[in-house]
């Protein structure tokens, strides 16, 4: 329509579920409105201007003053759908609809990973789709590595891919000095390692009851006996 809307959006990080979000936010909004109000009464004290009435002059705000408005979005970071409230009505213990009518309720506005379908998630045009699918899907690995395999953006920045690590607690190897990481291909390359880990492991306590020999051992693990005598000595530490 030609028209352009000037709005202050805050980002709220959440990585546990906080169980006062409603009250949170209405702090964070409520200072955020204060401030801009105050703003303009300095402003009008700074210029000189008196307003034209008493109570312009009183409140610093004038009649034709206005102020922007201020938007609080939550992003959950968390694995678990979020069963906190998500209005002000759903914190209090009244349920009398007729009282409630008089109490004004705050709707948080929520991103949640569990909540959000594949086509919510195409909506995304960054790499934060690809942080919040894996979040989604990390406790599923058959729909985790659907997702990591039918998904052609997974090369990423590497800031993305260790907010992944963070959030997930999933062991990527990502270099301080990359700048993007195949995530698909991190994910392959560390559960190899552990497929290998848990095998040497296996063949370790194999050797430590007499079962089998270290060249034996060694060989099935296709390591020299040397290298798979210092993984035995790690798993003993």
């Amino acid at each position: 329509d030609g028209e352009a809307a000037y709005i202050l959006l805050g980002i709220e990080n959440q990585t546990d579920i906080h169980y006062a979000m409603p009250v949170r936010n209405i702090i964070y909004d409520a200072l955020q409105y204060g401030k801009q109000v105050a703003d303009i009464a300095a402003k009008h004290r700074t210029d000189g201007s008196k307003g034209h009435s008493r109570g312009e002059y009183l409140s610093g705000f004038y009649k034709d003053d206005k102020i922007t408005p201020v938007i609080t979005l939550v992003l959950h970071f968390g694995a678990n759908e979020w069963d906190g409230p998500l209005s002000l009505h759903e914190m209090m213990a009244v349920k009398n609809e007729s009282l409630l009518n008089f109490v004004q309720d705050y709707q948080v506005h929520l991103i949640d990973p569990a909540k959000l379908s594949k086509e919510d998630l195409e909506k995304f045009s960054t790499s934060l789709r690809e942080v919040i699918g894996y979040i989604k899907y990390s406790k599923d690995k058959k729909r985790l590595t659907e997702f990591l395999t039918d998904n052609p953006r997974m090369l990423m920045e590497a800031n993305a891919a260790r907010v992944i690590k963070a959030v997930t607690n999933t062991p990527l190897d990502i270099p301080e000095d990359a700048e993007v990481i195949d995530v698909c291909k991190a994910v392959e390359d560390m559960m190899s390692e552990s497929k290998t880990e848990g095998a040497v492991a296996v063949l370790a306590g194999l050797v430590k009851d007499g079962l089998l020999s270290i060249k034996e051992a060694a060989h099935r693990a296709n390591m020299t006996e040397i290298a798979f005598e210092a993984e035995m000595k790690k798993l003993t530490q």
